[in-house]
C-alpha cells in the first residue's frame, strides 16, 4: 500500500486526538522529558545554549547505554575538523560540557561518524572522507574499532564502500548496510564477507531497520541530492530480494526506528513530524513538533533486565532540534502506552 505524507493528517483519529505539550503533540497520556543535554557549547551563530554537539543518529545496547555519533559535517565541507567521537550514555541520561564530555566518548576519533546499529554489545559504526568519497564500516567493541568493511580500495579499483549510512542485522547475523551515494544496500555475512554487493537497489538509501520477521525496511532521500533538502523521499518494505515494495512516498526520514508493538516509527525533519507505520502501510502521525524544532535520530529503548531496572524499557528517543539551531542538539525521551497504538487500529 502507498500512502502519500499529505493525507497522514486526515488519519490523527486513528491514534487518539493530540494533546498539545509545551513543543511537542503527542497522543493523550504520553510524556515527555529531557533525556541528554548540555551546556556551554557553540549553538546558531556562535551563541551558546542548552544541547550537546550535534548528533544525528543514535541506538541503545542491552545494558541500557544509549550511543550518540558527534557526527562531523557529513555531506562537505572541510576533513580538518571532521574527526568526531561517538558518545556512550547511561541509562540515566546525561547533561554534557566541554570539561565533562570527554568521559562520555566511546572509542577513537573518526571521520563523519554515524551509529548504524547495535547488535549485541556490537556498535556498528559508518564513515566516510568527503573528499575522497571513501567509506569504511567499523565494529566498535570494548572501545576498540575493528574494521568490518569497505576503506580505501586496491589501485584500480572502486571502492566497496562511498558513502555507508544506515544498517541492519537479520536474525542469522548478516548484516546489510545502505551506501547512499552508490545507491544500494549491500549484505555481508557475520564476518564481513560481501555476501551481494547489490542486494538492493534504490535511490539514495539512508535508514534501514530489520523487524522480527526479518522484513527490511529501507528509507531512502529519493531525489533529494543532501538530506536537509526537500525530496520525494519513500519508505520501502523488502521481503526478500526481489520483492520489494514503496509503503510511504514523500517523506525523508531523518530516523527510522522500530517499535516494541512492530509499528515503524519515522521522523520526517522537514515536516517536524514522527509518523507510525503499520506492516500493511496504515500510517497516521505520532508527534508534531513546534516553534521551530524538528526531531533526527530516533530510537526505541529495548526490553532487557537492565533498561527495566532503569525505566526506560519501550521508550522512544529522539535526537532533537531545538528552534532550528541544528549545531547543538537534545535527546527527549517519550514515555506513553505504545501499545495501545497497534490496539487502536
Amino acid at each position: 500500500m502507498i500512502l502519500h505524507v499529505a493525507t497522514l493528517s486526515l488519519m490523527l483519529v486513528v491514534l487518539a486526538p493530540l494533546t498539545v505539550l509545551a513543543e511537542l503533540r503527542l497522543p493523550p497520556g504520553f510524556t515527555v522529558r529531557v533525556h541528554v543535554t548540555g551546556e556551554g557549547f557553540d549553538g546558531a551563530g556562535g551563541s551558546t545554549g542548552t544541547g550537546f554537539p550535534s548528533s544525528s543518529t543514535l541506538a541503545f545496547d542491552e545494558s541500557g547505554m544509549l550511543y550518540l555519533a558527534r557526527t562531523g559535517r557529513r555531506y562537505g565541507g572541510s576533513e580538518e575538523y571532521d574527526l568526531t567521537r561517538v558518545y556512550r550514555i547511561p541509562p540515566a541520561g546525561a547533561r554534557l560540557t566541554p570539561a565533562s564530555e570527554a568521559r562520555y566518548a566511546y572509542g577513537p576519533p573518526l571521520h563523519n561518524p554515524q551509529v548504524a546499529v547495535v547488535h549485541g554489545s556490537d556498535v556498528f559504526v559508518s564513515t566516510f572522507e568527503v573528499d575522497r568519497k571513501v567509506g569504511v564500516f567499523y565494529r566498535l567493541r570494548e572501545g576498540r574499532a575493528e574494521l568490518v568493511a569497505g576503506g580505501t580500495p586496491e589501485r584500480g579499483t572502486a571502492p566497496l564502500l562511498s558513502q555507508p549510512e544506515g544498517a541492519a542485522v537479520d536474525s542469522a547475523g548478516n548484516v546489510y548496510v545502505a551506501d547512499r551515494q552508490r545507491g544500494v544496500v549491500l549484505k555481508l555475512d557475520p564476518s564481513g564477507r560481501v555476501i551481494d554487493p547489490s542486494y538492493l537497489t534504490v535511490r539514495r538509501p539512508r535508514g534501514l531497520l530489520m523487524d522480527k520477521q526479518d522484513t527490511l525496511w529501507v528509507a531512502s532521500d529519493g531525489d533529494a541530492d543532501a538530506p536537509w533538502q526537500r525530496g520525494q523521499g519513500e519508505l520501502i518494505k523488502v521481503t526478500g530480494k526481489e520483492a520489494a515494495s514503496v509503503v510511504v512516498r514523500g517523506v525523508v526520514a531523518a530516523g527510522i526506528a522500530l517499535a516494541p508493538d512492530g509499528h515503524v516509527f519515522v521522523a520526517d525533519r522537514h515536516a517536524a513530524k514522527i509518523i507510525a507505520v503499520a506492516r500493511d502501510g496504515t500510517a497516521g502521525e505520532f508527534a508534531t513538533f513546534t516553534d521551530g524544532d524538528a526531531p533526527r535520530g530516533i530510537t526505541f529503548a529495548p526490553s532487557t533486565r537492565e533498561t527495566r531496572a532503569a525505566g526506560i524499557a519501550g521508550d522512544l528517543f529522539v535526537v532533537t532540534i531545538r528552534r532550528a539551531a541544528w549545531s547543538v542538539n537534545e535527546v527527549l525521551r517519550i514515555s506513553g502506552p505504545f501499545d495501545d497504538l497497534r490496539r487502536s487500529r
